[in-house]
């Protein structure tokens, strides 16, 4: 036991050991690197209770108070940058440039864009004055908030949803992925430090089915908030109805790109072969099909082909690489079985696996790794043009009208970002306005305003999430009347 790192839960500002324990993977080598709690519905119950407890004080201090103590814990993490960025990278699999570059800056930041925004609400007032009345609105916070955060960007997303919550007066309750667990199980030694009273900001760590399932259906915890895939949505929508919980899901993507004869070819490629295959392509907002007008359809397929061979894979420590392993044995498998399928369907590999090779060290032999994939010839009924893969696979197919690129772009049950590539302004704003996704990029990917509106339509998600959006969910709004 010794030589690995063992894991505890935060429970009301202190660390506390775990009866049982899980292994956790080191997915570019494939081995045990350290023990993770298996927190079942007693750890859960006992966080709910700490977080309760630290409510009345924590919500009647003023929002400035609050948004000190968010600042102090995002230059804790700043100063520790470097020990998350190893972390964070041995963890999950994703580069150390990917680590160093996206999710360690943008997890400090958070704390910071939401202890700005807070300051900066306001409420509504209206005057009935034939009636003597005076209306105007109060938000209060709402209490416990239950957060469940994936493996994909484990700290980013986690902080995305703690800081909102914890900004506007509530406490919480988070259960990261049992996956990729250490970054914030590090984030809770700066706790105390940047001045976080003791409940305030608990965490469990545990699997869906135990932990995940005991905090969605407690009876003490008035919201949750998810990012994760659809089928876990279904049954945390399931498990919190009887309470009539206040949810925001924010689930998968099956995001098209839709690229005319007159896009930028040039910018237009290497985005979008960072668009398919950034962090593995284990981000929902990853392109996943790609509709190119059929006059420069062969054109782009060779240039993209050609693109994505220089996006090298490899040892996630060698600042060189663009890619590292994916999350686990059983998701490389799976998304290696699309592949299968898409060959078995007569479709066309033209890169990647099963087509290239994929030179690795001895000691990395065991790891997660899967090359840049791209594939033609893929009915729209595909399960690979249907179903969320979640790796770095992406499918090309060309089109001849705009209202038959936005028909078949919309012709999956997701609807969470797209992409647009022209440089006709009518054109852009036009498929914009058609597309059913929650967020559109024309002529870029990944640009993103934190004070903007983030989430899906469809079975892409519930709600939304940024600045004045996460502040309304994780508030209550009251109307009051005053009669003079």
């Amino acid at each position: 036991m010794n030589k690995y790192l063992v894991l505890e839960n935060y429970i009301g500002g202190k660390f506390v050991p775990c009866s049982k324990l899980m292994d956790s993977f080191n997915p570019s080598t494939g081995e045990v690197y350290c023990k993770v709690p298996d927190s079942g519905p007693e750890e859960v119950d006992a966080a709910v209770r700490a977080a309760k407890e630290a409510f009345p004080d924590w919500s009647a201090k003023s929002p400035a108070e609050r948004s000190k103590v968010l600042n102090k814990l995002a230059d804790l993490i700043e100063a520790r940058l470097e020990e998350f960025v190893q972390a964070e990278s041995n963890d999950q699999g994703k580069t150390i440039t990917f680590a160093r570059n996206v999710d360690i800056p943008r997890s400090a930041y958070n704390f910071r864009f939401f202890a700005s925004s807070v300051l900066h609400h306001t409420n509504d007032c209206s005057q009935m004055d034939h009636m003597g009345c005076l209306n105007y609105t109060v938000r209060c916070p709402v209490g416990v908030a239950g957060l469940i955060s994936p493996w994909n960007l484990p700290l980013y997303l986690l902080t995305w949803k703690i800081a909102p919550a914890v900004a506007a007066g509530n406490t919480v309750v988070a259960k990261p992925s049992e996956m990729t667990s250490v970054t914030a199980w590090m984030m809770c030694q700066l706790l105390e430090e940047a001045g976080f009273p003791p409940g305030v900001i608990n965490i469990v760590f545990g699997t869906g089915p135990r932990a995940g399932d005991a905090l969605v259906s407690h009876p003490d915890v008035p919201l949750i908030s998810f990012t994760g895939s659809t089928a876990t949505a279904r049954l945390i929508t399931e498990r919190s109805a009887p309470y009539c919980k206040k949810l925001s899901l924010e689930l998968g993507g099956k995001n098209p790109a839709v690229i005319f004869a007159d896009a930028d070819m040039e910018q237009c490629i290497s985005t979008t072969v960072r668009s398919s295959f950034s962090n593995q392509g284990e981000i929902c907002l990853c392109s996943s099909r790609i509709f190119v007008e059929r006059s420069i359809y062969p054109e782009f397929l060779a240039r993209f082909v050609e693109a994505a061979r220089r996006w090298k894979t490899g040892v996630p420590s060698d600042p060189s690489n663009d890619n590292g392993a994916l999350i686990s044995k059983e998701h490389l498998q799976k998304v290696k079985g699309y592949v299968a399928l898409a060959l078995e369907e007569g479709a066309q590999v033209h890169c990647g696996e099963g087509v290239d090779k994929l030179i690795l060290p001895q000691q990395n032999a065991g790891g997660y790794f899967m090359l840049p994939t791209i594939i033609s010839g893929v009915k729209d009924s595909s399960a690979l043009m249907q179903e969320e893969i979640f790796g770095p696979v992406t499918c090309v197919t060309p089109f001849d009208e705009e209202e038959e690129a936005i028909s078949r772009a919309n012709g999956v049950r997701y609807g969470l970002s797209a992409t647009v590539w022209s440089r006709d302004v009518g054109r852009v704003h036009r498929v914009a306005r058609k597309l059913q996704a929650g967020l559109v990029w024309t002529n870029c990917w990944l640009v993103r305003d934190l004070n903007l509106p983030f989430g899906g339509m469809k079975n892409s998600g519930i709600g939304r999430e940024g600045g004045k959006d996460s502040y309304h969910f994780f508030t209550e709004v009251k109307s009051i009347t005053i009669k003079h």
